[in-house]
């Protein structure tokens, strides 16, 4: 059980024994919700998720530091993490800039570090993959566009038995994608998405949809151009269209796994006559 659905339970200050009462109120409950059980290799794989998101968080971090390094002594670097290895060399080995050698040599240490970094990422990226194509379900989902291998591996190893859910969207709110509410007095009011669950695949989740409004706008005026991500782009903020997109594609997804389905692009759900 998740702890917030426990400690409404607690009676007085906490302690071992108020804890354990807790515990055991909260899990007579009829609608109280588990935590899945996920297998071994689920679990394996997660944890090559989390090594590389962490390797990730520290390549960002020293790169961000040797831009704003170099930017105190005016010079400046391109956005983009491809463009410090490429052009870091160039202004350590310029002699006409006014760097000192001590600190060309920390620079050039702290650029070490970044490409170990990297290839560290490279490998870890070789060993998800090498997951993904072993996992029948992970390669079902990689059909989805916007979904990636390392996506699709994430969210088998993170969901664990898509029959858990009872449909797509409960899939959706747990990874806090789903709009938060403030309603009272029978009137509803919408937020931003609540953004619970797991941090690190929802992020992997829109930037794939990001991806495909990418990818649909340059497919504008042809007939491969998604008619729905158009209208929504139109009507609504980018971010926002992600956001959607991204709720789409868990969905289907879930559908997927919990019908032991093959991805069809041009899919029409049947509608039963009236």
């Amino acid at each position: 059980m998740a702890p917030q659905f426990v400690k409404p339970y607690v009676k007085s200050n906490k302690n071992d024994a108020a804890d354990a009462e807790a515990i055991c109120e909260a899990v007579s409950r009829p609608n109280m919700r588990f935590v899945a059980i996920k297998s071994i290799e689920q679990q394996s794989l997660l944890a090559l998720h989390r090594v590389r998101q962490s390797l990730v968080r520290a390549r960002t971090a020293h790169s961000n530091q040797i831009r704003g390094l170099l930017a105190e002594f005016g010079l400046i670097i391109p956005q983009g993490i491809h463009n410090v290895p490429k052009r870091v060399p160039e202004l350590i080995e310029d002699a006409s800039n006014e760097l000192t050698g001590a600190f060309r040599i920390l620079i050039d240490d702290l650029l070490n570090h970044v490409k170990n970094l990297s290839q560290r990422l490279d490998d870890l990226d070789g060993q998800v993959l090498t997951g993904h194509r072993a996992n029948e379900h992970s390669c079902k989902l990689d059909e989805v566009q916007g979904v990636g291998p390392i996506t699709a591996s994430a969210f088998v190893a993170t969901l664990g038995d898509a029959k858990a859910f009872k449909n797509g969207r409960e899939v959706s709110a747990w990874l806090g994608i789903v709009p938060r509410q403030h309603s009272s007095g029978g009137k509803e009011n919408l937020l931003g998405i609540s953004k619970r669950g797991d941090k690190y695949l929802r992020t992997l989740l829109i930037h794939g949809a990001r991806s495909v409004i990418q990818a649909n706008e340059r497919k504008r005026g042809t007939p491969a151009e998604d008619l729905w991500i158009s209208s929504l782009v139109n009507r609504r903020n980018k971010n926002v269209a992600a956001v959607a997109v991204a709720n789409k594609n868990v969905r289907i997804m879930w559908a997927l796994l919990a019908h032991d389905r093959d991805y069809r692009k041009d899919y029409k759900r049947d509608v039963a006559p009236v």
